[in-house]
């Protein structure tokens, strides 16, 4: 079971990092049409296929880069659907709570919901950005299930950290939400300058708008319908979202010390690090990728830590 879980949480792992990619390379319509691709079950490949299939959508031309982006995030987000269900049948099978197995069925199933949404609405945003925090959603969870099930007893954090913990993941869930907010209307680069914003640290921008969460279903969001002002505005909530994370997060990990410590301190400064780089180096997409997988890295991290804030199993046991 464990085996299971943990090949599980690599796939998971994985689904995230090829989303971000298929975000970053604009290929979230590279298939116009869902669960298929252009009425097929592969990307069409022959000239009698792709005829067939710009005939099918004569608006979107075929590109096959982008639609095997496309499918290939498909294919392994079906794949960690079948992982989820393996597990709840094993868990059946072993007699073991179902209540957690069944959590992450229904999450995936809600996530591949999202995906198709995510096609048929046309990158509408608030879709887009529901079904990145699904994925994360999904990673968290099976990673939680492999230490439930793990006879490994992590190292004790005291208990006294336990709020500030949370609250450190609380934030880091507002971040990430922003971040994909950033990434779903195409603000990354709205500032090309860093730290300030079109050379101030207060550039003219519109909160209203930034933060409206109620775009018209319709139009192709490709490239974005937000206003300039707007995607400042959102733009520089997400630096300063940075900011604050990272200030709580070092301090945090100086609290903590030791390896956890460690192991905090370093990614918190890692995805700041790879945040700037994106806005200098004009968000190259190794680094752009590396972001995305290093917030989901970090967000297993502060879980962990929440954990070991909890007593030892033998305690929990005698309470």
């Amino acid at each position: 079971m464990r085996l299971l879980v943990g090949f599980a949480i690599l796939v998971a792992f994985v689904v995230v990092v090829l989303g971000a990619y298929t975000r970053l390379v604009d290929a979230g319509l590279g298939c116009p049409d869902w669960p298929g691709c252009y009425g097929q079950l592969l990307v069409p490949s022959t000239a009698e296929e792709i005829a067939s299939a710009e005939a099918l959508f004569p608006d979107t031309p075929l590109d096959q880069a982008k639609a095997w982006t496309e499918m290939v995030h498909r294919y392994f987000a079906t794949g960690l659907g079948i992982l989820v269900i393996g597990i709840v049948v094993l868990a059946w099978y072993y007699k073991l709570s179902l209540r957690f197995p069944l959590v992450l069925l229904a999450l995936v199933i809600l996530q591949g919901a999202f995906g198709a949404w995510t096609v048929t609405l046309k990158l509408w945003p608030q879709v887009v950005v529901a079904h990145l925090l699904g994925g994360f959603t999904t990673l968290l969870l099976l990673w939680w299930y492999l230490l439930k099930l793990s006879s490994i007893e992590l190292p004790r954090i005291a208990t006294k950290l336990r709020t500030s913990i949370y609250l450190f993941i609380a934030l880091l869930v507002v971040q990430i939400s922003l971040g994909g907010w950033v990434s779903a209307n195409y603000a990354a680069l709205i500032c090309p300058d860093f730290p300030l914003c079109h050379g101030t640290l207060l550039p003219e921008m519109d909160l209203v708008a930034g933060l409206n969460i109620f775009q018209a279903i319709g139009p192709d969001y490709t490239g974005g319908e937000m206003s300039h002002e707007g995607r400042v505005a959102i733009q520089n909530l997400h630096r300063w979202g940075a900011y604050i994370v990272f200030v709580i997060g070092v301090i945090l990990a100086w609290r903590i010390r030791g390896a956890s410590g460690l192991v905090l301190g370093a990614v918190v400064c890692a995805q700041v690090a790879l945040g700037i780089s994106n806005v200098l180096f004009v968000l190259p997409l190794p680094i752009a990728v590396t972001h995305n997988a290093g917030a989901a890295l970090l967000l297993l991290v502060a879980a962990t830590l929440a954990l070991q804030t909890q007593p030892p199993r033998k305690e929990q046991s005698e309470q």
